[in-house]
């Protein structure tokens, strides 16, 4: 039996602690394996997936500098990161080496810390014991909304893009009775926050 390449038995390897770590921190945590002997195809696993990307996507800007230069620190810990849609996140990218000190592999955990900042704005007003109330959460127009939906999904301890179908109509429902959806282009700004189309919001909606 031939054996496989150095970089190959790293990968597969990685597979199997990319697969743990996205089961322990489901489903706020998306892990990344990046080959990165294959810029243009580096993605090789993709667990909880919250970025919107797919196997055989191209490396980051990250990836790619380590490629460049093996002096690249192998650990850049819980740096500030967003996604495409603009959601905050926290990462940290470890990148792997083989043995002639080559950059091969990156593993790399995005946290959507959308549902962190939700609980933290639960918790505050939970807390609170002085203080005017808002009217309502609509007259926040699109910030309000987002921090509904945010709420939302906090009591389900899930992010507002993992709801399942049941939960998004009863979410629906709730933003339509508190009169978020006569917000201007709130079909838009639902739709963005939840990861789904227009449709899928109208349809939910009814």
């Amino acid at each position: 039996m031939t054996a496989l390449p150095e970089a190959a038995l790293l990968h597969d390897q990685l597979r199997a602690v990319a697969e743990g770590l996205a089961e322990t921190f489901a489903p706020f945590c998306e892990v990344v394996l990046h080959d990165l002997t294959d810029p243009h195809h580096a993605i090789l696993a993709i667990h909880n997936n919250l970025s919107g990307r797919a196997i055989g996507d191209p490396a980051t800007e990250l990836g790619l500098a380590r490629i460049a230069d093996p002096d690249v620190p192998a650990v850049i810990a819980n740096h500030p990161n967003s996604f495409a849609d603009g959601r905050p996140a926290k990462s940290t990218s470890i990148g792997i080496k083989d043995a002639s000190g080559t950059f091969v592999a990156a593993l790399c955990l995005n946290i959507d810390l959308t549902l962190f900042n939700a609980l933290q704005g639960v918790i505050g007003r939970f807390t609170r014991v002085a203080g005017p109330e808002p009217d309502s959460l609509a007259s926040a127009g699109a910030a309000g909304i987002r921090a509904r939906i945010d709420a939302y999904a906090a009591r389900h301890a899930t992010t507002p893009r993992a709801l399942r179908a049941e939960e998004r109509r009863d979410l629906l429902r709730e933003l339509r009775a508190a009169g978020c959806l006569e917000v201007r282009r709130a079909a838009d700004v639902i739709a963005a926050h939840l990861g789904v189309s227009r449709a899928t919001v109208y349809a939910d909606a009814k």
